[in-house]
């Protein structure tokens, strides 16, 4: 099931075109309004999900750095080891692993992750993420679809 690797290269690749696109066009904490619930703002994270020990002195960089190389490895072994009609896990282990590599990308070379997707209601904020988020969560989510049954096929027992 290696051949949905392609998926993953497209997640690292909008996540790091989008990042790059947002680092060269804006400054550090700039917004721009989009649409009302919507706007882009410019942040760096330093922390994990939520900007998780963000303030923690630097060392969460490395250690999120190997959280992120060793998941990427279980889950690429995950996904060599999956059966031809397990499509819709082979699809959420690619999303996973694709974003985890984006952000592990950032760390890296910046030391914290590029977010800039912000949404609000009123003065309420989500935590600010990016597309390597979104591909997380997203086969995070068609993770819990398969295992409660949908996109799995069913052979009866004879």
């Amino acid at each position: 099931m290696l051949k949905w690797l392609w998926l993953s290269v497209i997640a690292v690749v909008l996540d790091q075109w989008s990042k790059i696109a947002i680092k060269s066009s804006m400054y550090l904490f700039q917004s721009i309004d989009i649409i009302p619930g919507f706007k882009l703002t410019y942040v760096h994270n330093t922390g994990a999900a939520f900007s998780f020990l963000s303030e923690a002195g630097g060392w969460q960089r490395w250690v999120f750095a190997a959280m992120a190389i060793i998941i990427s490895g279980v889950l690429t072994v995950w996904l060599y080891r999956l059966k031809k009609h397990e499509l819709l896990l082979a699809v959420a282990l690619s999303l996973v692993l694709g974003g985890a590599i984006g952000n592990l990308i950032d760390r890296l070379a910046y030391g914290y992750v590029i977010d800039f997707i912000d949404v609000y209601y009123q003065t309420w904020h989500w935590p600010a993420f990016n597309v390597a988020d979104m591909a997380i969560s997203l086969g995070v989510f068609l993770m819990l679809l398969e295992n409660v049954g949908i996109g799995t096929q069913k052979t009866e027992e004879i």
